[in-house]
This record gives C-alpha cells, structure tokens and sequence, in this order.
C-alpha cells in the first residue's frame, strides 16, 4: 500500500501566514544568525562603554549619562531605526554641539535640548530630508569613509601618550590576534576574544596599566525617567532651539551617511526617512531618560557589521542591553580591562573602514582631478573640525562648483547660413544654466547676420532663468539691429519654463 502525501499549499504574501512569515525576524530560529548577534552585541556593548565616558567629559557632564545615552539609544533605534545592525549611542559630534549649552546654563538644559532635538529630527524626516543624501557624491563619501577611519584612529592615540611600557606590547598582541584568530576560527568575534585574553593576562599577571575603571565610575542602577529640570518658558525654548536644531541636523547627517555606508558594506537597502525618524524618537527617549542624546556611531557600526558579521536588529538590541548588564551587574569585571585592548580593536576598525583602493597610484592616475580635489578636501575639513557633518557639506558643495565648472563648457554653439544669405541658423548643444549660459550672448555675430536668426535648441536643455534671460538679451541684441529672431527645438521642460519667464526677467529695463 502507498500513500501520497498532499502537496503543502504555498503562501502567499498577501496572506495572514505570509505577513506573519514577513514579520518574523531574520534571526529566529537560525543558531548561527544567533551566535553571530549576540557576540557581536557583546563585542560592541564592551566598546560602547569606554567610548561613551569619553564623549560625557567632553559634554561635562557625568559618566553615568553617557552610559544611559548609550543604553537606550541602542535599544531604541533598534525598534523604530530603518537600518538594521547600525549602532547609536551619545557621541562625539553631539558632545561638542551640546557641551556650552551644558557649561552656560546648566543640565537641565541640556536635556531639554536633546528632546527638542529628536522633535526637530522627526519633522525633519517626514518632511523628506533623507532624499537629499541623493545629492552626496561618491567622491564625498570615500572621503567621508576616509575621515572617519583617521579620526577613528586620532582617537586611539591619547590612550598611547604618557603610559606605561606595557601598553604598547599589549596593543601589539591585540592586534596580533584579531589578525591570526580569525583564520583559526571565526565562531567567537577576534574583539571579543582579544579583549578577554589581554584582561585575563592582565589581571593574572598584576600588570598595572590604564582600565575602563579608570575612565569614570560605572552606574549601578538604570536610569530613570523624567521631566528637564528647567522652567517651561519661551526663553527656555529660544535658548536650546538653536542648539538642539544644531545637534539635529549633525545627527542626522552622521546617521544618514553611516546608513549608506552600511548600506553598501552589506549591499542591502535601508528606509532612511524611517532611519531619520527614528533618531528622533531614540532622542526624545533618551531626553526623558536624562541623558545627552546621540546618534548613528560609525566605528561602533563597523564593529557590529564589518568585524563582528552582524546583520540584524538583534545585535543593535543587544549592544545597549549587555552595556547597562555589563555595568550593573559586572562593573567589577568590566572595570578590569585594559583600554590597550580596546584600543587594538579600534586601530584595526579603523585600518578596515579606511578605502585603500582610494589612494592607490594606480587609482589617483585615473581620477579626474576634481574628484580627488573633493575628496582631499572632505577629509581635511572633517580631521580639521572634528565633524563629519560640516565636511560632508564642504565637500559636497566644493563638488558641485566643480561639476558645474565642468558641464559649462558642454554647451556649445555652430553657425550656419543659408545659401541665399537671408537666413543664419545657430545650433546650440548642451546644458543651459547660470554657468554655460552666461557665456552664450557673447557667440553671435549680432551685427554681420542677415535679417531672420534662427536658433535651434533641439540639441540643448534649458535649466534655469539664468538660460531664459540670455536667450532674451540675445533676442533684444538682434531686435535693436531690425533682425528677428526665432527659438526652436525647445523640448517639452524648456518650453514650459520659456513661455513662463521669457520677457518677465528685465525688470522693465
């Protein structure tokens, strides 16, 4: 006897199944995804700590914020975030933007900031302020890239000033493993196993060297939430408003570029309006929490994702949960490791996320200069001014002077005359805007052509009123010479924005 056994019905995704199956998350019931997150979790949430004290002496305020921001960043954005495995937590660039609002009026303001900030950052993104990372060249994000790996590796070198022997050859060894480890196994992150094998060594051998513990006192109870302690008035808000649009704008270009980052490391696409977004309501979280905000941070992501294999939001979750375990319930221990250890692991984050390619001879040969000009300058205004916001916007803006010095000199003009001689015919090829046509009125010969012009645009795109009114004054030039003159060829845009602006840009002069 034989049976059939029924073919199990697909489904779909419309269906309840399928939208549960949708819902899912990627990790459950995979082991393999599972270990990967966790230890990178862990990984990172040991990183975050001496990291996120550093970032509160720079805002002046206690070490404990710093460890809440981190906390509940990380958990927050790792619900409502639109890109998987990114880490936020309190960093540098917000650190320096609230740090004199903290020193000149006090806390309470700072965290008044902060919630404001994550208001301005919702409105921001759902006004669609992520579209305009469209406008971020490649050359402005490799500097970016770039930038971020040299002042990731800057900040290593204060741990490597006016300490003990020791700390070199234990750097030295870090590296050492998180280089060979990884070909032994890759099961357990080589972070994490670098940083419990120079512990243990450290701790066993009664070397004295700098620790964690040493950096500030770990908390030992979460955070709570609550009110600013500030008055509720207009000049309450008209003093942070400037500040917490500041932090605003500086958050959310870090986190918007580390999201493209990302998104090209794990050739996968993220919902950057929802990333947007979402720092806004992790800020206002952490706001009420009493802590000093934060955004996307770019060497503790690269950790997560380039170091670590992280993928999901499970790792992001996990980071700000060990953190605050971490603190709690094993600040003896975490208090314990030596900060060569982290140092190591960030020396070889930041050699990873450095673009070598980018600087190769055999690349810089076969780039246009504009292009490494704009990357040069990416990089030195970031390592200059310490933020990857105002480098960002640099260079960016320093790219498009130069495309447009560039697609000026695709327009161009050629004459012919009919046969007969009544009649002249311009064929203009090319971009029209404020750059190639302030060039255009000087290629005619006004006073040797015959009575009818023609100007043919069929070849051509007009842009802007820039276009419309050299097209004018060429008009007027041949009419104040008894000479008509006739457009054509204007394709459906050019034509619009002709008829619209063409006689209304004179002013009447």
């Amino acid at each position: 006897m034989s049976f059939t056994v029924p073919p199990v019905p697909a489904v779909s995704a419309g269906s309840p199944a399928g939208r549960l199956r949708a819902l899912k998350p990627d990790w459950l019931g995979d082991p393999k995804v599972w270990r990967t997150e966790v230890l990178a979790g862990l990984v990172v949430g040991l990183a975050l700590i001496p990291e996120a004290i550093s970032f509160s002496v720079i805002a002046g305020v206690d070490p404990a914020v710093g460890l809440f921001s981190a906390f509940t960043m990380a958990v927050v954005i790792s619900v409502v975030g639109g890109r998987r495995a990114m880490i936020s937590a309190a960093t540098g660039a917000v650190s320096l933007v609230v740090a004199p609002l903290n020193r000149e009026h006090g806390f309470g303001y700072l965290v008044a900031a902060v919630i404001l900030a994550g208001v301005f950052q919702i409105v921001l993104g759902a006004l669609g302020v992520a579209r305009l990372m469209r406008f971020v060249p490649r050359s402005v994000m490799v500097g970016f890239v770039n930038a971020l790996a040299i002042l990731v590796f800057m900040a290593q070198v204060p741990e490597m000033r006016d300490v003990p022997w020791a700390v070199y050859p234990l750097i030295v060894a870090g590296l050492a493993l998180l280089v060979f480890f990884p070909k032994v196994t890759t099961v357990v992150p080589a972070p994490l196993v670098s940083i419990v094998v120079l512990t243990a060594f450290t701790v066993a051998a009664g070397i004295a060297v700098p620790t964690v513990g040493d950096r500030g006192t770990l908390p030992s109870s979460l955070p709570v939430p609550g009110l600013p302690d500030v008055p509720f008035t207009l000049h309450t808000l008209t003093t942070v408003a400037p500040y917490a649009l500041a932090m605003a704008l500086v958050g959310l270009m870090e986190s918007l570029m580390t999201a493209k980052l990302v998104d090209e490391i794990t050739d996968t696409r993220s919902d950057k309006t929802r990333e947007s977004v979402g720092q806004g309501i992790a800020n206002i979280v952490t706001g009420f929490f009493g802590g000093m905000g934060g955004c996307a941070m770019i060497g503790q992501t690269m950790i997560n994702v380039k170091v670590s294999g992280a993928r999901t939001r499970l790792s992001t979750f996990l980071a700000g949960a060990f953190l605050m375990v971490l603190c709690i319930v094993f600040g003896p221990v975490v208090s314990e490791i030596p900060m060569a250890a982290l140092v190591a692991v960030m020396a070889m984050v930041s050699f990873a996320t450095f673009d070598w390619h980018s600087v190769a001879p055999k690349t810089l040969r076969r780039m246009p200069a504009g292009e490494i000009a704009v990357m040069v300058v990416t990089v030195v205004v970031v390592v200059a001014t310490h933020n990857l916001a105002i480098g960002v916007v640099v260079g960016s803006l320093l790219a498009t002077v130069v495309f447009a010095k560039r697609v000026a000199h695709v327009a161009d003009v050629t004459a012919v005359t009919d046969p007969d001689g009544t009649t002249v015919v311009y064929r203009v090829t090319g971009a029209l805007f404020f750059a190639s046509s302030n060039d255009l009125v000087g290629r005619f010969d006004y006073a040797g052509d015959p009575e009818r012009v023609v100007i043919d645009l069929s070849a051509a795109h007009v842009w802007d009123a820039s276009s419309v009114a050299a097209l004018d004054a060429i008009t007027a030039r041949y009419a104040q010479r008894g000479k008509t003159v006739k457009i054509t060829g204007l394709n459906e845009p050019s034509a619009r924005l002709h008829e619209r602006l063409s006689g209304e840009l004179s002013g009447g002069h």
